[in-house]
């Protein structure tokens, strides 16, 4: 009953034979492997366009460097207020930047706010050196509460960007949990709305260790194989991340595993629905569930053998929990198997 995060989860078997069969034998370093280029025209056809791809090791670096590639001096990036890269980065983006800053925008449900988004760029009027100059604006797909923004609100944050000649970052660590929830393309989930950056995340979805980082403009992304190498994510053996994205990507792989783990959500979401014992938070949209406990009963749970963690209410829910409660996430993955939901909600009865 392992529900502490995706992250917990090993690899998908497909995958681990790619990396063993990737293990023999001579390949090119450093990107420039027959592999690596493979992966990258595929990478052209899976976003219907010519792009840029970067393999990075983990969605931080990602983050960090979609950020430092669009760096400005006194440079200001704009994201919600709970975002991953603002609270659980530990200032990655901002050391990688040479110390851009992070804004929070707030947003009900894990959103930003596209009224919200557009007060906080005018507090940086242009030619007020005192107060820096906008640079980005980030949005979490799915959000750090499993949340999705729906095509029409990403269309709203993309006009404000362009309004404001800003690129528009997507962090999609969970990337195929959203578009599969969502039924659309990575294509009309991403340029075709108005997103200039992605964050493609594959290691929370089956992968070791594979992340990318995708640009719709390749001129966009000039100086990123510079910065890619300082900040020490140029993968010498890259083809073991090559790899890991050909058995990923075959055959619809990462998408049913995505499709795994959110039905497995909205099973867990249906039995703590209908439990005397415990509430929805809110509503889940991918694999992320928030429940409220009383913390005794939470204490049990993790005493039988359940695996979760506590969450921080978003300030946006004031009042959601209550005297002795505590609100807790549920994580589920490719790995978790319905026998597990199912002992768990008899447990929580």
């Amino acid at each position: 009953m392992n529900f502490a995060s995706d992250n917990w989860a090993g690899a998908h078997p497909a995958i681990s034979q790619r990396l063993l069969a990737a293990s023999a034998g001579f390949s090119a370093p450093y990107g420039a492997s027959a592999l690596d280029r493979k992966i990258e025209q595929q990478f052209n056809e899976l976003f219907e366009r010519e792009i840029a791809v970067y393999f990075v090791s983990t969605g931080t670096a990602a983050n960090s460097l979609a950020l430092a590639a669009v760096n400005r001096p006194g440079g200001v990036s704009f994201c919600h207020r709970e975002a991953h890269m603002l609270e659980d980065e530990c200032g990655a983006p901002e050391f990688f930047t040479h110390g851009a800053r992070l804004a929070p925008v707030d947003g009900d449900n894990g959103k930003i706010s596209p009224d919200n988004l557009q007060a906080e760029i005018e507090r940086f009027p242009p030619n007020f050196v005192h107060a820096g100059q906008p640079m980005a604006i980030s949005i979490t797909q799915a959000t750090e509460i499993g949340t999705l923004y729906q095509p029409e609100e990403i269309s709203a944050i993309a006009a404000i960007a362009k309004t404001y000649q800003l690129p528009l970052h997507m962090d999609g660590a969970r990337f195929a949990n959203a578009l599969v929830s969502l039924e659309l393309t990575p294509a009309e989930m991403s340029w075709k709305l108005g997103v200039d950056i992605v964050s493609f995340g594959a290691t929370k979805n089956g992968c070791w260790c594979a992340e990318a980082l995708v640009f719709m403009n390749p001129a966009q992304a000039k100086d990123l194989p510079f910065i890619r190498k300082r900040a020490a994510q140029l993968v010498s053996k890259s083809r073991f991340i090559a790899c890991q994205f050909e058995a990923y990507l075959d055959d619809g792989l990462w998408l049913n595993l995505a499709r795994h783990a959110n039905a497995m959500a909205a099973r867990l979401q249906n039995g703590i629905a209908n439990s005397k014992h415990a509430r929805l938070a809110w509503h889940a949209e991918a694999n992320e569930v928030f429940a409220v406990l009383d913390q005794r009963r939470a204490d049990r749970l993790q005493q039988q053998g359940a695996l979760f963690y506590p969450w921080n209410p978003p300030r946006a829910k004031p009042g959601l929990v209550a005297g002795q409660e505590v609100l807790v996430r549920l994580v589920t993955s490719f790995a978790t198997a319905a026998p597990q939901v199912d002992a768990f909600i008899e447990l929580l009865g």
